[in-house]
């Protein structure tokens, strides 16, 4: 059964027999339709490097260290400036109230509680000034669109609500050829639009041979975006400014140069070019590239508190989670996405105790070997 113009199901699954993020995917996976649990899990291409992703964090192995007093460990950190309970923030996702009514509602104020920082997107299910009054920090995740005054005006609404950074999304000049959401004619169900600006009739439009939602992106967002379109927003706005979706080292030496805040090494979940690099495998060189000049976080697969390790020991400052949130959202609306990030602190806080870490930072000491070798 499709799911064109239903609301989604609002999971009631007992939050209690779900100890890890991957058991929130397979409870959202029976309560959502197959075509939004599709989009929401699935990448480009033949999914190379969506799977190439997990498999890449999975080779990454941690020498711990021992005798250590670990008997305190704190996982606070700071994040762009900001204090932040764990080196986690939640990713840009559109569309959340194809899972829940509650949409970004609900996932920022899981945020919040979870003293996190909720990257709210362009393609956002709710406003961005409806968002930010929930409290707690918003970042903007800002899509390049052809009408640049656009563009200008989403940046402007963004620190007028109380954003605290603008989060620029520089690999999807268009969206990546999704084979799930062709073969599924992907569209938008009619109770979700682009709360930010209009989404236009393409994204609700069933095509024989495409997603909506690609459609509408390709005619919104704009494939002409530059190092000259960064500088022209490093000059516009005084928010920290992030670039996300770097993978290659001399990108994030120019990103650097150019005044950016922090660079987000990602590769969209697997979502834009199949056969790209994996993230984790990116990440270490960016960071060398740096050499501090401005913050690393990482994106695109991380599923555990061991994940987040990984990254912290390869360099980053934190890591940006998606798809667990929505999986939660979709299980047990606010309550599922901050019982997602319950879990994730707790485990991020076992792996740095049984790591010989009793702070985020003593992770970056932590030495790192591939397949245990």
């Amino acid at each position: 059964m499709n799911s064109a113009g239903a609301e989604p199901a609002v999971g009631t699954v007992a939050e209690a027999a779900l100890a890890c993020l991957a058991d929130f995917e397979a409870a959202a996976a029976s309560v959502l339709p197959y075509d939004i649990r599709d989009f929401v899990a699935g990448g480009s291409g033949a999914e190379t490097t969506l799977d190439a992703n997990r498999a890449a964090l999975d080779r990454v192995f941690l020498v711990p260290r021992v005798l250590r007093d670990v008997s305190r460990v704190t996982t606070d950190t700071v994040l762009l400036g900001r204090p932040a309970s764990l080196p986690v923030a939640v990713a840009p996702i559109a569309y959340h109230r194809m899972v829940h009514p509650d949409g970004e509602l609900a996932t920022a104020r899981a945020a919040k509680a979870a003293g996190v920082p909720f990257t709210a997107g362009t393609l956002s299910s709710v406003p961005i000034e409806d968002i930010t009054a929930v409290g707690g920090t918003v970042w903007f995740q800002l899509y390049w669109l052809r009408d640049t005054a656009q563009s200008w005006e989403l940046v402007r609404r963004a620190e007028d609500a109380g954003c605290e950074a603008i989060v620029l999304t520089v690999d999807v000049p268009w969206m990546g050829r999704r084979l799930r959401d062709v073969r599924n004619r992907f569209a938008l169900p009619g109770h979700v639009a682009a709360a930010n600006f209009p989404s236009g009739p393409a994204a609700h439009q069933r095509f024989s041979d495409a997603s909506a939602v690609a459609v509408h992106t390709s005619r919104t967002f704009s494939s002409a975006v530059t190092w000259s379109s960064v500088a022209a927003l490093r000059e516009r706005t005084g928010l920290p400014l992030v670039l996300k979706g770097v993978l290659a080292p001399e990108d994030a030496i120019r990103a650097a140069e150019s005044g950016v805040d922090a660079v987000v090494v990602s590769n969209h979940g697997g979502r834009q070019l199949d056969g790209a690099i994996p993230s984790i495998d990116a990440l270490a060189e960016v960071v060398r590239a740096v050499r501090g000049s401005c913050e690393v976080l990482l994106d695109s697969g991380i599923r555990s508190g061991s994940d987040v390790l990984k990254a912290l020991a390869l360099g980053a400052s934190g890591v940006l989670v998606g798809r667990p949130l929505i999986w939660g959202l979709a299980a047990s609306g606010q309550s599922g996405a901050a019982r997602v990030l319950e879990l994730l602190a707790a485990e991020v806080r076992d792996a740095l105790g049984l790591s010989g870490c009793d702070s985020v930072a003593a992770a970056a000491q932590l030495r790192t070997v591939r397949d245990g070798s």
